[in-house]
């Protein structure tokens, strides 16, 4: 089940809130996890046993550091986890690398990715670090713990929730009409643009995929549209996962802060998946010694962090070359071209968008195969070469989505916010203003429903994390 789908939006959202909102203060941890049990099986009710285990594992780690040595109770409760995650995501592609590098025939285990384990994963390994460390207290209640870790606003796409940030509001929160609205127009928000832009986008792409006539114009054409695609799309949810975490009296930190505005690829990761971003300053980079032990160590934990983020996102090679690629540029913006980044305001831009669009084209490439012929052909070489510059084909699909294109351009920058929040201080009256911004959540749920119902193609793309 997904948030942007008919059988959530009308039948499992309203269900729940309903049943949350009656339920007593004590009872309210019990439904969610109970709700959250629902969602996660109505996709693969097996792996709800594996969720139920992991979590498991966390809690009696925690348990269990008064007792043996914190170190050891640390190292194996993490390592269980580490085994899940690399078992069910990666045995397959270690199988067939090994087969390829020893040139023998091991047969593939064909196992089926858990949706969103590597979310709930780094959840518990941040609680479990965090009991060892002293920086928060052990949770006694096996049923605060399960409700944290399978909390089905942000199980299968986070952002990853640190136990530090909602330990309290485990045991306290309150269901306040401001932050209900609230929770509802950020909902609303993510919605519209998962389905009603990331989505049109993805059809875009998708022709492009299947097109027999690329061209230089067009690879860039689909450069652009699957980068503002992922980041609709991930944002979307992040959005979504923000909405209804007030819609059940919690607050989630931010997981976006307009990224394509940055002026560097430093910026820009300060900006992107801010979650994940500190989950590995915080777990891995800082562990290793950071920039703490001079240059060249700090070089290597930049790329070791950095392979790591590109393998966490996907089993695939290109996901670590994409990874390494953002290493890359991270040294050299580090060693010397930080500054002049941001003393320009013309080159910062046009290098961040090569940069950018570079970066989504191989995070997106089915194989290495395709990635080369994709990075290749944006810069006039291999095939495309012998092709004319734009092609009937581009201009055509160049004109059909030209509008939804600029919107996502605009969209993502700060001027719908900065618009926003003008009309608002022009309108003043506060009952025009929450009768206005309720029209527009009809409206955005309207037709996103109508779009819903009228076309089949909603993908997501982060399953596959």
């Amino acid at each position: 089940m997904v948030f942007s789908s008919i059988t959530f939006l009308f039948y499992f959202l309203p269900i729940v809130l309903g049943l949350y909102y009656l339920a007593p203060a004590k009872g309210k941890n019990l439904v969610l996890f109970l709700s959250s049990l629902v969602f996660y099986a109505w996709g693969e009710p097996k792996y709800v046993i594996l969720m139920l285990v992991t979590i498991t594992v966390g809690y009696a780690a925690g348990m269990l550091m008064d007792k043996l040595p914190k170190k050891h109770v640390m190292i194996v409760s993490v390592g269980a986890c580490l085994c899940a995650l690399i078992y069910f995501k990666y045995a397959d592609f270690l199988v067939s690398n090994i087969n390829v590098a020893l040139k023998t025939e091991i047969p593939l285990l064909k196992v089926a990715l858990p949706i969103g384990i590597s979310f709930y994963t780094f959840q518990i390994i941040s609680y479990i670090v965090d009991v060892y460390r002293g920086t928060v207290e052990k949770q006694t209640s096996f049923l605060k713990l399960a409700t944290y870790v399978s909390m089905f606003p942000q199980l299968i796409a986070g952002p990853i929730v640190r136990y530090s940030d909602i330990n309290r509001q485990l045991s306290v929160r309150t269901l306040e009409s401001s932050r209900i609205a609230d929770g509802m127009k950020r909902f609303a928000t993510g919605l519209g643009k998962k389905v009603l832009i990331a989505n049109q986008l993805g059809e875009l792409c998708q022709v492009f995929r299947v097109s027999d006539e690329k061209t230089l114009a067009f690879y860039w054409l689909y450069a652009v549209a699957i980068s503002l695609q992922i980041y609709f799309d991930f944002s979307g949810y992040s959005d979504m996962a923000i909405g209804l975490g007030k819609l059940l009296g919690f607050e989630f930190s931010e997981n976006f802060n307009y990224p394509f505005v940055s002026k560097s690829v430093t910026e820009f990761w300060r900006r992107w998946h801010i979650s994940l971003g500190s989950w590995f300053r915080d777990y891995v980079y800082i562990p290793l010694g950071g920039n703490r032990k001079g240059l060249a160590k700090q070089t290597v934990n930049i790329l070791v962090v950095w392979m790591i983020t590109g393998f966490w996102h996907g089993a695939q090679w290109n996901f670590v070359l994409w990874g390494l690629f953002f290493a890359v540029l991270l040294m050299v913006e580090k060693m010397w071209l930080y500054n002049r980044l941001q003393a320009s305001r013309i080159w910062s831009r046009i290098y961040m968008f090569l940069v950018v669009t570079v970066s989504f084209v191989i995070f997106s490439a089915g194989n290495m195969s395709e990635l080369c012929t994709d990075v290749g052909s944006l810069f006039f070489m291999g095939d495309v070469a012998h092709k004319e510059i734009v092609g009937t084909q581009c201009t055509y699909y160049l004109r059909s989505y030209c509008g939804i294109l600029l919107i996502a351009i605009i969209g993502a920058t700060h001027v719908p916010k900065m618009c926003y929040e003008s009309l608002r201080k022009k309108i003043g009256n506060t009952c025009v203003v929450a009768v206005l911004e309720a029209l527009l959540v009809i409206a955005m749920l309207f037709l996103s429903t109508a779009y819903l119902i009228d076309g089949s193609f909603n993908p997501f793309l982060y399953f596959r994390f």
